[in-house]
């Protein structure tokens, strides 16, 4: 039997990335479509020298529907898709909505028609915990109720999968959306990681940054949530932990195996406050962090984190790493990269 092909949009990426080394790790043939919006080339080197394997890459945006077309026409055989395509500031979102819902919206139903148009049968839809909004109960589990969302980005990912669920009910594919809560650190071999484009937006990164002298201090939005220590509560998931799940769930889609549709919460089950993030980074790098406490950002809700217990029974699947690996791993991932610092500069706001 063949080997068989996945399509990653996206897939030079954060998460993308990650996915794409471990999808490779499981002997499938992988195709990656990304735009470089917000990635690099050189992470395409980087997946190479983690995995040993060689990769299909288009530099292309999934709204171009020429251009996906050729992709198709060119992997005859690609038997499943993961969308991770997408942008995803919170921030961004809020001061600018229609670049997201123009990128976010239509990307995913010019995507989704190719899919169609192909018999492609499985879908992984990268979503997000920003659907739940701002709970009433934690731990969330699958079956909280979405409330409005905070941003425009947690609604991008909400309509999203509202479009998912109404595509398969035509029966032409099934499908799975990932709710992930809190994705970082790094590949532990230190090659690939998050590396943003500009200004970082996420916590994670903007912390590796000042440690290395890239920036002045990290700022703390918000010291005054109804939290322990005032600092908002995020439910952190090693990347590489991430990456595995997505292998699994497409097993299971190309197995035909559960509903139609589904949905599975991705995190740890563990909350962490951001200055409990600081002082773990601080433990493991054995030097102090420079912050400062900024006024709340629009959008934030005040804590989140996961029932995982779905995936556990369902895709075999449970978190490995804890804060402290996560940490070492982005620290290392970091330290690695600091001869090529110059590229932060690129697009800087």
């Amino acid at each position: 039997m063949s080997k068989q092909t996945i399509l990653v949009t996206g897939g030079l990426g954060f998460i993308g990335s990650h996915t794409v080394v471990e999808l490779l790790h499981a002997s499938y043939d992988v195709v990656v479509v990304d735009n470089l919006n917000n990635s690099r080339m050189q992470v395409l080197e980087s997946i190479r020298r983690t995995s040993g394997k060689e990769i299909d890459f288009y530099p292309y945006d999934t709204r171009d529907e020429k251009a996906m077309k050729e992709v198709f026409e060119k992997h005859p055989n690609i038997a499943g898709v993961i969308h991770f395509a997408a942008y995803k500031a919170v921030g961004e979102s809020v001061a600018e909505p229609l670049k997201y819902y123009d990128n976010n919206i239509y990307g995913l139903v010019a995507l989704l028609k190719q899919m169609q148009i192909n018999g492609i049968k499985a879908m992984l839809f990268s979503s997000s915990c920003t659907v739940y909004g701002q709970p009433e109960k934690l731990p969330i589990s699958e079956q909280t109720p979405l409330k409005p969302a905070e941003s425009p980005y947690g609604n991008t990912k909400k309509m999203g999968e509202e479009i998912v669920v109404d595509a398969t009910k035509t029966g032409a594919f099934k499908a799975i959306s990932l709710r992930y809560f809190n994705p970082v650190g790094a590949h532990p071999d230190g090659f690939i990681g998050e590396l943003p484009i500009g200004v970082p937006q996420n916590l994670i990164p903007f912390v590796t940054q000042t440690a290395a002298g890239l920036r002045k201090e990290l700022s703390v939005f918000g010291n005054d949530y109804p939290t322990p220590d005032g600092t908002a509560i995020r439910d952190y998931i090693h990347v590489v932990d991430l990456a595995h799940v997505h292998v699994k769930a497409m097993a299971r889609l190309l197995n035909n195996e559960g509903p139609s549709y589904d949905v599975y919460n991705v995190g740890t089950g563990r909350g962490y406050s951001v200055l409990e993030v600081i002082e773990a980074f601080e433990r493991v790098s054995g030097q102090a962090l420079p912050y400062h406490f900024a006024p709340r950002r629009a959008g934030d809700v005040v804590q989140v984190y996961a029932d995982a217990n779905k995936a556990e029974q369902e895709l075999q699947w449970k978190a490995q790493y804890g804060i402290d690996d996560m940490l070492r791993d982005a620290w290392n991932f970091q330290k690695n990269i600091l001869d090529e610092t110059h590229i932060l500069n690129e697009k800087e706001s």
